[in-house]
């Protein structure tokens, strides 16, 4: 099991890696609040040598659903450019979040432009990458917040060797769905998790909010995140509070 953590803007994320001991990172290629392209890495051919496996997590303000042409066609650009960027430091994957609507917009049509992003990428040749759709915390018009969301988008994209999914626990737990069998729904319905996000919340149960705690200091119980890590049988990222992500994965370690 490859049990890792968010290395945030971390400019050497390789020595941060070895001093934490990890199996594999999470990283940004550019500014996560920003529509800038990627920057050749300075370490790129080291972290593509490294027996330490990377995976990339896009920017905050891709939203691939929209249905403003102004949003959804830098977001598609973003994707396109941030899995080329990906491809190059050897990662697995890129995390997207699900995205959402806004109020009295038809849900069909946001499912449908998810479908739009990889049919037109796949007449290009394909992304660099998998890229791992992430189930999303808030809002009641998200893509990916609930499993009855989740199960439409996973009818539009599903049948795309590309698409991924990536289990983010904080975001169930506010999103209000219940962790204990989770893994067992969403492969259900996806048939497959690449990813876990595993992050406490220091907010209550549906509540909506995207605040991660640390594993053991959160309102869910840190022996269900333990489980769903066991079942998941996924690489494992901690993108809890920098300051207690040692702690975390010496707890990790020892339940696992």
């Amino acid at each position: 099991m490859r049990i890792g953590a968010h290395l945030r803007e971390d400019a050497e994320p390789l020595e941060t890696a070895e001093e934490l001991g990890v199996d594999v990172f999470q990283m940004f290629v550019t500014d996560p609040q920003s529509w800038k392209k990627p920057e050749p890495h300075p370490q790129a051919q080291q972290i593509r040598e490294s027996p330490v496996d990377v995976v990339v997590h896009s920017s905050y303000q891709i939203n691939v659903a929209s249905l403003n042409n102004r949003l959804r066609m830098p977001s598609r650009k973003a994707v396109e450019q941030q899995a080329a960027a990906a491809a190059e430091l050897g990662a697995f994957g890129l995390v997207v979040h699900g995205g959402h609507l806004r109020d009295g917009e038809d849900a069909a049509q946001g499912f449908a432009n998810w479908r739009k992003l990889f049919d037109r990428q796949e007449d290009n040749g394909g992304f660099g990458v998998p890229i791992l759709i992430e189930n999303t915390a808030g809002g009641d018009h998200a893509m990916a917040r609930t499993l009855e969301a989740i199960d439409r988008l996973w009818d539009a994209v599903g049948d795309f060797e590309q698409a991924g999914f990536c289990l983010d626990t904080c975001h169930a737990w506010a999103g209000g769905e219940d962790l204990v069998g989770l893994v067992e729904r969403v492969r259900a319905i996806t048939g497959r998790i690449d990813l876990v996000h595993l992050n406490n919340s220091r907010d209550e149960f549906d509540s909506g909010r995207d605040r991660h705690a640390n594993l053991e200091s959160g309102h869910i119980d840190p022996d269900v995140l333990v489980e769903v890590a066991r079942i998941a049988d996924a690489p494992l990222i901690l993108e809890t509070p920098a300051d207690g992500i040692p702690a975390d994965l010496s707890y990790l370690r020892a339940q696992l």
